[in-house]
């Protein structure tokens, strides 16, 4: 059995997004869903909503990502405080 990056899909509360996507995306969403399904017992109605787990993870991985992330919110909190004494 293949070992997939996404697992069980969480009940979230979703944002709703309309994006189009290449036809060759979605067989391959399809597809993805399909074999998920069979590798966690769980059916997939939606193969659409593998895409926000799959984003996520994708995002989780990229270390320059995170990296910059982190940089950000520091910066954002550091807007926020007043200067030190010296």
């Amino acid at each position: 059995m293949a070992k997939l990056k996404l697992g069980a899909v969480e009940d979230d509360k979703p944002i709703k997004l309309t994006h189009e996507l290449p036809a060759s995306v979605h067989r391959d969403l399809v597809a993805y869903a399909e074999i998920l399904a069979q590798e966690t017992g769980q059916p997939i109605q939606d193969p659409a909503k593998l895409i926000a787990p799959t984003l996520a993870r994708f995002m989780a991985a990229d270390r320059s990502f995170r990296k910059a992330r982190r940089a950000h919110h520091r910066a954002r909190e550091g807007e926020g405080s007043a200067p030190r004494a010296t």
